[in-house]
Protein backbone atom coordinates (compact mmCIF):
# COMPACT_ATOMS: atom_id res chain seq x y z
CA UNK A 1 0.00 0.00 0.00
CA UNK A 2 1.27 3.44 -0.85
CA UNK A 3 1.35 6.16 1.76
CA UNK A 4 2.79 8.51 -0.82
CA UNK A 5 -0.18 10.65 -1.83
CA UNK A 6 1.36 14.06 -2.41
CA UNK A 7 -0.15 16.39 -1.51
CA UNK A 8 -2.49 14.57 0.87
CA UNK A 9 -6.09 15.64 0.28
CA UNK A 10 -7.13 15.27 3.92
CA UNK A 11 -4.00 17.03 5.22
CA UNK A 12 -4.98 19.96 2.98
CA UNK A 13 -8.53 19.96 4.35
CA UNK A 14 -7.26 19.81 7.94
CA UNK A 15 -4.90 22.73 7.21
CA UNK A 16 -7.76 24.76 5.73
CA UNK A 17 -6.14 24.83 2.29
CA UNK A 18 -9.07 22.99 0.66
CA UNK A 19 -12.75 23.59 1.44
CA UNK A 20 -14.88 21.07 3.29
CA UNK A 21 -18.07 21.29 5.29
CA UNK A 22 -16.62 20.87 8.78
CA UNK A 23 -19.23 19.54 11.21
CA UNK A 24 -17.11 18.92 14.30
CA UNK A 25 -13.59 18.92 15.63
CA UNK A 26 -11.41 18.34 18.63
CA UNK A 27 -7.85 19.38 19.29
CA UNK A 28 -6.70 16.21 17.48
CA UNK A 29 -9.49 15.26 15.01
CA UNK A 30 -11.71 16.87 12.37
CA UNK A 31 -15.04 15.70 10.94
CA UNK A 32 -16.57 16.85 7.68
CA UNK A 33 -19.35 15.82 5.31
CA UNK A 34 -18.52 13.21 2.67
CA UNK A 35 -18.80 14.65 -0.85
CA UNK A 36 -20.63 11.51 -2.08
CA UNK A 37 -22.90 10.55 0.86
CA UNK A 38 -24.21 7.00 1.04
CA UNK A 39 -26.74 7.72 3.83
CA UNK A 40 -28.54 10.74 5.32
CA UNK A 41 -25.56 11.15 7.67
CA UNK A 42 -22.23 10.35 6.03
CA UNK A 43 -19.29 12.08 7.67
CA UNK A 44 -15.56 11.52 7.57
CA UNK A 45 -13.55 11.70 10.78
CA UNK A 46 -9.81 12.20 10.30
CA UNK A 47 -6.90 12.82 12.63
CA UNK A 48 -5.13 16.14 12.21
CA UNK A 49 -1.86 14.18 12.13
CA UNK A 50 -1.19 12.05 9.04
CA UNK A 51 -1.34 8.26 9.32
CA UNK A 52 -1.78 6.10 6.23
CA UNK A 53 -4.37 3.66 7.57
CA UNK A 54 -6.18 2.51 10.70
CA UNK A 55 -3.57 -0.12 11.63
CA UNK A 56 -0.76 2.45 11.55
CA UNK A 57 -2.80 4.83 13.70
CA UNK A 58 -3.83 2.18 16.22
CA UNK A 59 -0.24 1.00 16.64
CA UNK A 60 1.22 4.49 16.95
CA UNK A 61 -1.40 6.42 18.92
CA UNK A 62 -4.38 4.55 20.41
CA UNK A 63 -5.49 7.69 22.26
CA UNK A 64 -5.87 9.51 18.95
CA UNK A 65 -8.00 6.66 17.60
CA UNK A 66 -10.15 6.93 20.74
CA UNK A 67 -10.49 10.69 20.13
CA UNK A 68 -11.74 10.04 16.59
CA UNK A 69 -14.28 7.50 17.82
CA UNK A 70 -15.52 9.84 20.54
CA UNK A 71 -16.00 12.59 17.95
CA UNK A 72 -17.88 10.15 15.68
CA UNK A 73 -20.10 9.11 18.59
CA UNK A 74 -20.86 12.72 19.54
CA UNK A 75 -21.76 13.63 15.98
CA UNK A 76 -23.98 10.55 15.63
CA UNK A 77 -25.71 11.62 18.83
CA UNK A 78 -26.41 15.02 17.29
CA UNK A 79 -27.35 13.79 13.81
CA UNK A 80 -28.58 10.19 13.95
CA UNK A 81 -30.07 9.39 17.38
CA UNK A 82 -26.70 8.01 18.44
CA UNK A 83 -26.92 5.08 16.04
CA UNK A 84 -24.20 4.80 13.45
CA UNK A 85 -21.81 2.62 11.55
CA UNK A 86 -18.11 3.45 11.64
CA UNK A 87 -16.13 2.06 8.68
CA UNK A 88 -12.38 2.22 8.10
CA UNK A 89 -11.14 1.00 4.72
CA UNK A 90 -7.53 -0.15 4.79
CA UNK A 91 -5.81 -0.53 1.43
CA UNK A 92 -6.94 0.02 -2.15
CA UNK A 93 -8.59 -3.41 -2.54
CA UNK A 94 -10.67 -2.64 0.56
CA UNK A 95 -11.84 0.64 -0.98
CA UNK A 96 -9.37 3.11 0.50
CA UNK A 97 -8.72 5.87 -2.02
CA UNK A 98 -7.23 8.58 0.21
CA UNK A 99 -4.29 7.24 2.19
CA UNK A 100 -4.84 9.37 5.27
CA UNK A 101 -6.77 7.28 7.80
CA UNK A 102 -10.43 8.25 7.93
CA UNK A 103 -13.53 6.76 9.44
CA UNK A 104 -16.82 6.89 7.57
CA UNK A 105 -19.56 7.74 10.08
CA UNK A 106 -22.79 6.54 8.49
CA UNK A 107 -26.31 6.71 9.91
CA UNK A 108 -29.65 8.44 9.88
CA UNK A 109 -31.44 5.52 8.20
CA UNK A 110 -31.95 1.79 8.50
CA UNK A 111 -28.66 0.38 7.19
CA UNK A 112 -28.33 -2.87 5.29
CA UNK A 113 -25.14 -4.84 4.96
CA UNK A 114 -23.52 -4.52 1.55
CA UNK A 115 -19.77 -5.11 1.76
CA UNK A 116 -19.36 -5.95 -1.94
Amino acid sequence: MSDNQDPCLFCQIVAGDLPAEIVGQTERSVAFKDIAPQAPMHLLVVPREHFGDIAQLAAADPALLADMIELADNLAGENADGQFRLVFNSGPRAGQSVFHVHGHVIGGAELGWTPA
